[in-house]
């Protein structure tokens, strides 16, 4: 750990201030003037409050992302200055076309792809097709290409084992060093740890974080994490998009519309009542990361389960409350390392530690059979205890705040309290000295003071007098003058000079040993942030489980049942979770896909019936069940579904240069090249982008595409207003396809009345309705014969004006040429 001299800080910012406090007025005794700097440095700007603090000095979170492919699988690290941590996958198995390494990037985001110069032609491959992704939402990240010998598995393992990581206790050692870090790094995984040294040797060379500070502070590294993405379902972005599990939305404050986007109405919106930053980034983090593990699931829904019974809602509040508490620690822990602690991150540091050994305590009274509440009631050590008992011994929070700086509490540090007593009581002496200096100067002196100013020393400071016009006439004998600032002259005599040898430059050694207090309890602190980062881990999962189980109770949510055998959904009486919010009446509909019969669902009915609503609840509530949520629905059945496609509602882009049947396009296809058995697809009005025949050839050719599979045919919801594919066959009968809402066909849409609804003249729905009527019976479409009529007198009235204004007198006119350019035109047809 790198830290700057105490007394270099304290010399630098008092230089700054030098002037201003010399002359800074202070109170006058007996007209002796007597005035004492404040001590220590000069004062800065009030601290901001805890809140306020953790709030404004976070920069955004950047991701930098180190990656390796070879003989067919993957290894993945990166960095994330959020928690200063680093996030390894163990050696990971990929398809040629990279597919995994894709859903890392979409989900993780990287600002940067670092990865070794000498690849294959598959990586190449997929780093030319990113690079080339000039409108690539979220930005595309820079690709940075290491050679490959920075990448050597010897030199990887002695970067990973020779770092300077803060959580490792400084007494370890280096035999113990390997060991502890071999329990932590699969060093089993070689493109693992290739990848973890690629990564150290970047982070080093571009200095993450630390761009301005010295050389030898190195990137702060607080810990390493496994992450996996094994049993995970797979989603799309437009899928997150159309179901609205997201929604960002523009801050409606003008003076928050910098600081980003805000959550609008959304599945995550509703559901996230997380009281701390870290429960709702974890939250955000399941839903990214929908899974199939039902053990993991089935965990969450025990935590949830248990909140919900009547006896249990004191213990769950007050645990949520105590979660308010639980605040940025990986922030905290990385100002320390960098020798950057603020007063407010020790009063943050502690109310997180006290409210985790509240949350201990009250784990400790809750069932063990609960796997969440035993690792809390296990895991939260007494080294909470002993750092909060630390914090709580050394640090003064009121005159740290009063200071704006780390101050000790007394009885800490016999020397310094000795150095405060001795600086409690310089005023009086000043003001004493200062009458002294009065009788021996000129008499036409009217006053003086004795200050204080750190790095110079005391001074004697008298007015300046009408006659001291030139610097001559600053000169008094037996004093030394030193210099003139808003006309007061100071100068030092033999009591400053004896003042100087006798008390010392107080202030910054009182600083300078503080400050040194101040750095062994960060070194006691950091020792233990391994504790500290399990408990940010396990606190914000309770938190998010405490949230999930508030939104239960409040919207009459009930527990999913996990069926692996089940291979699809069973829903009775769902309901949309958003749309029962918005509707002043929600009806509840049921939903079944399981086994080899009615895998394919036609969903006809009429315009504003619902059936896009029934779509979108089918995906919402399986969603929710595979991310550890209870549901809207009175029962709800889960087998295993590996994926959710959609194609809905088409996000129209000016960026992307695709036409809004082109995305419907690639929204169908990428559900019809990957979709398995175990997927489920929704589809609402596919072809409607093109001409009614293309657009029904094309729905009827992919449905018939995947009855084709047989029992391999995924899950299928398809909501449609073309009766024809019903009307013509062009279906095959049999088992695979079932027809809904109420079991069968809608044999009309309904359009007329939806457009009255709308808010349509009267006239023109009627008139859609006659020509309708007409197309169906095959009969031919005749014009309109009242508005043909009124045309045709609208225009002899525009030929009987012209006529009625031309001069009849005049000799030039001719009346045939006139008739010949006004001939009526004919009427036109009009449907």
């Amino acid at each position: 750990m790198s830290l700057l001299s105490p007394s270099a800080l304290c010399t630098r910012r008092a230089a700054k201030r030098m002037a201003s406090c010399a002359e800074s007025p202070g109170a006058a005794t007996q007209g002796l003037g007597p005035r004492v700097a404040s001590a220590g440095c000069p004062s800065l700007d009030p601290a901001p409050g805890p809140e306020e603090a953790e709030d404004g000095d976070e920069e955004p979170a950047e991701v930098h992302l180190c990656v390796l492919w070879n003989s067919g699988h993957l290894g993945i690290a990166y960095y994330d200055t959020s928690d200063s941590a680093i996030h390894f996958m163990p050696d990971a198995p990929d398809q040629e076309s990279l597919k995994l390494l894709q859903r890392v990037l979409d989900e993780i985001n990287p600002r940067s792809l670092v990865t070794s110069a000498k690849q294959d032609e598959n990586m190449t491959h997929f780093l030319g097709k990113l690079a080339s992704q000039e409108h690539r939402e979220p930005k595309k990240p820079e690709i940075i290409l290491l050679p490959s010998v920075d990448f050597g598995l010897e030199i990887s393992k002695q970067r990973l084992l020779s770092g300077n990581y803060s959580f490792i206790p400084e007494s370890m050692t280096a035999t113990e060093k390997i060991l502890f870090l071999s329990s932590i790094i699969p060093f089993n995984c070689l493109l693992t740890v290739r990848a973890l040294g690629g990564l150290l040797k970047f982070l080093g060379r571009r200095r993450v974080g630390v761009e301005l500070e010295d050389y030898n502070v190195s990137v702060p590294i607080l810990g390493f994490k496994k992450f996996v993405l094994t049993h995970l379902v797979s989603i799309d972005q437009e899928t997150y998009s159309v179901l609205q599990i997201f929604k960002s939305e523009s801050h409606p404050s003008v003076y928050k519309v910098a600081s980003g986007l805000k959550e609008g109405l959304s599945l995550f919106g509703i559901l996230n009542r997380c009281r701390c930053k870290w429960g709702e980034k974890l939250l955000r983090l399941w839903f990214t990361r929908p899974t199939q593990d039902l053990e993991e699931l089935s965990s969450r829904l025990d935590v949830i389960e248990f909140f919900l019974l009547p006896q249990n809602l004191d213990i769950a509040q007050m645990l949520h409350r105590l979660m308010s508490h639980i605040k940025n620690v990986p922030l905290i822990l990385k100002r320390m390392k960098l020798s950057h602690t603020k007063v407010s991150d020790w009063q943050v540091l502690y109310k997180t530690v006290y409210s985790a050994l509240g949350l201990r305590d009250a784990c400790r009274s809750l069932p063990q059979s609960i796997r969440l509440f035993r690792d809390i009631a296990q895991e939260f050590s007494d080294d909470l205890h002993h750092i909060a008992s630390l914090i709580g011994k050394v640090v003064d929070f009121e005159g740290s705040l009063a200071e704006n700086r780390f101050t000790v509490l007394p009885n800490i540090d016999p020397e310094i309290d000795e150095k405060k007593r001795r600086l409690t009581g310089l005023p009086s002496f000043l003001t004493e000295v200062a009458r002294k200096e009065l009788e021996n100067l000129d008499s036409r002196v009217p006053s003086c003071s004795v200050i204080y100013i750190p790095l110079i020393g005391f001074l004697l400071s008298i007015p300046r007098l009408p006659f001291m016009v030139e610097a001559s006439d600053f000169e008094i004998e037996g004093l030394d003058f030193m210099f003139l600032s808003e006309e007061k002259l100071h100068y030092r005599s033999t009591r400053t000079k004896e003042l100087d040898a006798l008390l010392g430059d107080l202030h910054c050694e009182i600083r300078d040993q503080e400050t040194l207090l101040m750095h062994q309890l960060q070194c006691q602190v950091l020792a233990r942030a391994a504790v500290l980062a399990r408990v940010l881990d396990l606190a914000s999962r309770l938190d998010v489980l405490l949230a999930l189980a508030s939104a239960a109770r409040d919207y009459g949510y009930s527990r999913p049942c996990y069926c692996p055998r089940l291979h699809g959904v069973r829903i009775q009486n769902g309901r949309h979770p958003l749309m029962e919010l918005c509707a002043r009446t929600f009806v509840p509909n049921s939903a079944e896909c399981s086994g080899d019969t009615g895998r394919v669902k036609i969903i006809t009915g009429p315009n504003s019936s619902g059936k896009s609503i029934y779509l979108k609840q089918v995906g919402l509530i399986t969603f929710m069940a595979l991310v550890g949520s209870f549901v809207p629905a009175e029962q709800a059945e889960i087998g295993a579904v590996d994926a959710i496609f959609t194609r809905i509602h088409s996000c129209e882009s000016i960026s992307l240069g695709l036409s809004t049947f082109m995305i419907d396009l690639n929204q169908v296809a990428k559900a019809v090249n990957n979709a398995t058995k175990q997927s489920l697809v929704l589809i609402d009005e596919f072809g409607k982008g093109t001409n009614t025949l293309d657009g029904l050839s094309l729905l009827a050719a992919v449905i018939r595409h995947w009855l084709a599979l047989g029992p391999t045919c995924p899950h299928i919801f398809v909501a449609t207003n073309f009766l024809s594919l019903v009307q013509l066959q062009l279906l095959p009968q049999g088992p695979l396809v079932q027809y809904l809402v109420c079991e069968g066909v809608a044999c009309a849409s309904h359009a007329s009345h939806t457009a009255t609804q709308a808010g349509l003249p009267d006239k023109l729905v009627a008139r859609a309705k006659e020509v309708s009527d007409l197309v169906r019976s095959g009969k031919p479409i005749k014009p309109v014969k009242e508005l043909q009529k009124q045309n045709q007198m609208e225009k002899c009235q525009i030929l009987v004006d012209r006529f009625l204004q031309l001069d009849l007198e005049d000799p030039s006119l001719d009346l045939d040429i006139f008739m010949s350019q006004e001939v009526l035109p004919a009427a036109t047809t009009i449907p």
